[in-house]
């Protein structure tokens, strides 16, 4: 089945790497005009200059997803700039320190990943869904979650918290806002290629963190 996404815009947060940028790429070269979102200024423009010069129609706006503020302005940008957002992508996510312990977990890091993760992802649709609904018309969320949401595992307290939390937040989401015609999912991948897997399984120095 060919998808064509011509005239729609797509959000996409988290865009720096990973599905983020995958996303970016498929999404722009089926024709939709894409609004890159992360904290990354550096792989940002780069993914800008290659859908640029693929044909596509790209704008980037750097974003803390954790800074509501940051948020909020970020989607209006977008909004401004294209006049809607049919999609939204929220992948933002970062890893924490796998294979750490409960009770040896420290604080920071796990309010680090929580503020990304989960926080991230709510004032993510808190932003999209008032865009979506002061348009009017349909739209549709897709929060990246884990298979670390549906078990549990040794990737770390707080990145299976943070990814059960996805789950829950996009379940009671979606109920609140089907009947106004905008939908809200979550995909579960479990490992993917992606530099933040390369840095959570094979990275040794960040698997040593904290772990006293």
């Amino acid at each position: 089945m060919d998808f064509n996404f011509k005239n729609k815009v797509v959000l996409i947060i988290g865009s720096s790497s990973g599905i983020g940028r995958g996303a970016a790429m498929a999404f722009a070269g089926k024709g939709a005009k894409v609004v890159l979102s992360s904290r990354n200024i550096v792989e940002n423009k780069k993914l800008l200059d290659d859908i640029v010069r693929l044909g596509g129609n790209a704008i980037f706006v750097r974003t803390d997803v954790s800074n509501d503020r940051d948020v909020k302005e970020m989607v209006g940008k977008a909004m401004m700039h294209y006049g809607r957002i049919d999609i939204a992508i929220n992948s933002a996510g970062i890893e924490g320190t796998p294979g750490i312990k409960t009770a040896n977990y420290n604080e920071k890091v796990w309010d680090d990943v929580l503020d990304v993760n989960l926080k991230g992802i709510w004032l993510s649709m808190k932003y999209e869904i008032q865009a979506m609904l002061a348009g009017g018309y349909t739209g549709n969320i897709i929060n990246i979650a884990s298979l670390a949401g549906l078990k549990g595992g040794d990737a770390g307290a707080a990145y299976h918290a943070s990814k059960f939390g996805v789950v829950g937040l996009t379940k009671s989401t979606a109920l609140e806002y089907a009947k106004e015609s905008i939908r809200v999912n979550a995909i579960c991948p479990a490992v993917i290629e992606t530099p933040m897997a390369e840095r959570a399984f094979y990275d040794e120095d960040k698997k040593s963190i904290n772990r006293c």
